[in-house]
């Protein structure tokens, strides 16, 4: 019974570290990439949207966050402020 349990362990605790690892390279690949923040005057040069932050459940402006494509290839990370979800009209 002992041994069952080590080995659930054992397996349960490689698999955990093995997602940990390829979340970490993921998110170096993203730090390598400076946040831009958006202002009305910024020239966007946007090919193709790669991701896009979810917003926030606060009611009021809060930050969110858009990975994108430039026509050149290059990859950029805009920081903009949207409406939160978190307002209701009651």
């Amino acid at each position: 019974m002992n041994i069952l349990k080590i080995a659930v362990i054992v397996a349960l605790g490689s698999a955990g570290a093995q997602a940990f690892a390829d979340e970490s390279h993921s998110t170096t690949a993203t730090r390598s990439i400076p946040v831009e923040t958006y202002t009305y005057e910024t020239k966007l040069d946007i090919k193709k949207v790669i991701n896009v932050t979810d917003i926030a459940d606060q009611c009021g402006p809060v930050p969110a966050q858009m990975t994108y494509e430039d026509s050149h290839g290059q990859q950029h990370i805009l920081q903009y402020q949207v409406m939160g979800t978190g307002c209701s009209n009651g």
